[in-house]
């Protein structure tokens, strides 16, 4: 899925889209896709001037965003599409081992740990050059709008 799918799929633009491609995705099990990172992403201007590192926040919802379109694959994307909205509900267990770095590729994967109801579960990891950068366990809800 390139740009155009993500866009027609989540809510969100720029400067908070944090998902361009999507390079594999197995509905109903995993998923994965890329952010470059580029030194004109408007919170490098604070975060730091002097040593520009990306949020960790800002890698936990990448990541939430690409788990949201396995959702939405998972599910009736149409039905998804139209009324209601995949909310980030929680993490638990994050862990942040590597900075990311302006020029860095970070790789996105989630895969779907447990899914009742209108709760999904899934446990997502971000790596730059196979080096774990951050993990955890996202918790999302389907509400509608």
């Amino acid at each position: 899925m390139d740009i155009a799918g993500i866009l027609q799929r989540l809510p969100h633009r720029y400067p908070f889209l944090l998902v361009d491609r999507i390079t594999h995705c197995e509905p109903g099990s995993h998923i994965t896709g890329l952010k470059n990172v580029t030194m004109n992403e408007p919170f490098f201007q604070g975060h730091f001037p002097d040593y520009p590192v990306m949020p960790g926040v800002l890698i936990l919802e990448a990541l939430a965003q690409l788990s949201g379109l396995l959702a939405m694959r998972t599910e009736d994307a149409d039905s998804l599409e139209k009324d209601k909205r995949l909310y980030f509900a929680g993490i638990d267990d994050a862990r942040f081992k590597r900075p990311v770095l302006p020029g860095d590729q970070l790789i996105l994967a989630a895969d779907l740990i447990k899914h009742r109801r209108d709760i999904w579960r899934f446990g997502a990891r971000a790596t730059v050059d196979g080096a774990l950068a951050a993990e955890g366990t996202l918790t999302c809800a389907i509400k509608a709008v």
